[in-house]
């Protein structure tokens, strides 16, 4: 059976913007759309009380899941399109349903301002234990912030899409999640933009803002490492124009700046085994509650 792009859907807004994220990644793929609606048990004298009656169960397990179906069909000509139900605790329902996903997608509320991320418990805990790529996606996400501007400078979803932003550890470098970020580059048929930010070993840092020469020596170093470890991915995909960066500082943050140009920002999790807790990574932790742009997150060995 072909993967699907699965969305989580809840029938708020943010779970509205994943679904059309999640269609546009779907047609870019070539695979069917799942709307996986999920309905979250509530205690029976709940579930009987006059406001929790019948109709207010029809709209939630049929009305929402149908209408949103409809809207992304209507939208996206061609698309298959599929719906499936499922009751339960939402984290275990979605990470359930992301074991035969291409893609798991996941609404999460924007922050007013600077933008970034309102990651709650459901989202963290289905991101730290998921074995397929996640995706969140701002409430307020429209296509045309994925793309450049018109020549006119108007955001339109015709231009070209801005970069895919790869944020990467020459240290251990994962072969699923440099490859996940390639492909995302070439299906949106745009540049990739590799950002490896590093701090100096702790024994180099009381010398370090003394002695440039040795700062400038650690800088090559660590940009040596990056063309080194991209050298066999260029060869791959030669047709992807790739840039590298490696700045000095905190890899969240500048992934967070590197996110406000970016149609896309893929990190990696490690995965572990442990059942308990949220393991994701101080890096991968402030992109998904600071980046300006979806974030893919790729769990890897």
């Amino acid at each position: 059976m072909n993967r699907t792009v699965t969305v989580g859907l809840d029938g708020s807004r943010e779970s509205r913007s994943a679904a059309e994220w999640a269609a546009r990644e779907a047609q870019l793929l070539g695979v069917p759309l799942k709307l996986l609606h999920v309905l979250e048990p509530v205690p029976v004298p709940v579930a009987q009380a006059p406001l929790l009656g019948t109709q207010t169960q029809q709209h939630w397990t049929e009305r929402v899941p149908r209408e949103a179906a409809e809207g992304v069909r209507l939208r996206h000509p061609g698309l298959e399109v599929v719906i499936e139900h499922a009751s339960g605790r939402p984290s275990e329902v979605l990470l359930d349903g992301a074991k035969d996903a291409e893609l798991l997608v996941l609404g999460s509320r924007g922050l007013s301002g600077i933008g970034g991320f309102m990651v709650g418990s459901v989202g963290l805990t289905v991101v730290a234990h998921a074995e397929r790529p996640v995706v969140l996606v701002r409430a307020a996400e429209l296509a045309s912030d994925e793309h450049e501007m018109d020549p006119v400078g108007i955001p339109s979803a015709a231009a070209p899409f801005r970069p895919v932003v790869l944020g990467l550890d020459t240290d251990s470098p994962d072969e699923e999640l440099i490859e996940f970020a390639f492909a995302a580059a070439s299906r949106r048929s745009t540049s990739l933009r590799v950002v490896h930010g590093w701090n100096p070993p702790p024994y180099y840092a009381y010398g370090l803002a003394a002695d440039l020469e040795l700062h400038r020596a650690l800088a090559r170093q660590e940009s040596t490492a990056l063309t080194e470890t991209l050298r066999p991915w260029r060869e791959k995909h030669p047709d992807i124009e790739v840039s590298e960066e490696c700045p000095y500082g905190s890899p969240g943050n500048h992934l967070a700046d590197a996110s406000r140009e970016a149609s896309l920002v893929v990190v990696g999790r490690r995965i572990r085994r442990s059942p308990f807790g949220s393991h994701i990574g101080p890096v991968t932790h402030a992109v998904l509650h600071h980046s300006s742009a979806p974030v893919a997150v790729v769990p890897h060995h």
